[in-house]
């Protein structure tokens, strides 16, 4: 008897889970393949370290695979997943003992961009290959910076700038109050913009 494929993208995550506990390994690779997109750009942001992050999303996914009987099928799922992915991350910093240092020898010129323009050229997700090497140093430079940052302000400017979470979902990731989460928000950017600032200076010193 002939049976219908199923069509996995039409489910919703909860679903797709319940699937994967039941032995369906096609809804697993679907819960992958809408967030691993997005969870390396996290991962990317958050940690700076190519030779960590893939380590570390793997080992996001293979936490959920192993504990998706735990998750409450009601709440959404990607604020959980992220959970997951941001322990996992300092925990691999706490484990590499990582004291960061921002090249400043390739910082670009442009210490008039503004707080946003930086973001944007971090956050933009349109493909351009034939980026200017300029726009690509400032990039980078940016990421240094942030990976000098404190875990706990770095991973909520990476949770609220780079992932659009709202104030809500960050209190729930991060199990702080939302007073906090605004409050470590604004001294996170406060940090960023005072070390890009210092670091521009140590730059033109050069």
């Amino acid at each position: 008897m002939y049976t219908m494929a199923t069509d996995f993208t039409k489910l919703s995550d909860g679903e797709l889970l319940d699937r994967s506990a039941a032995g369906e390994e096609g809804a697993f690779q679907e819960i992958v393949s809408r967030y691993k997109n997005g969870l390396y750009a996290f991962l990317r942001n958050f940690l700076n370290r190519t030779d960590l992050i893939d380590d570390v999303f793997q080992e996001t996914f293979l936490q959920l695979f192993t504990s998706r009987d735990s998750f409450d099928r009601e709440r959404p799922l990607r604020p959980w997943l992220y959970t997951i992915a941001a322990n996992k991350a300092k925990d691999a910093l706490r484990k590499m003992q990582r004291t960061a240092t921002v090249s400043i020898g390739t910082m670009s010129d442009s210490n008039e961009m503004s707080f946003d323009d930086m973001l944007n050229v971090l956050t933009s997700e349109e493909e351009r290959p034939y980026d200017n090497l300029e726009k690509g140093e400032i990039a980078a430079n940016v990421r240094g910076v942030i990976a000098d940052i404190p875990d706990n302000l770095r991973e909520i400017l990476v949770m609220a700038y780079f992932n659009h979470f709202s104030y809500k979902q960050m209190s729930d990731v991060l199990r702080i109050p939302i007073g906090t989460v605004k409050s470590r928000l604004h001294t996170a950017v406060g940090r960023f913009a005072k070390d890009w600032k210092a670091a521009v200076r140590s730059k033109k010193t050069q």
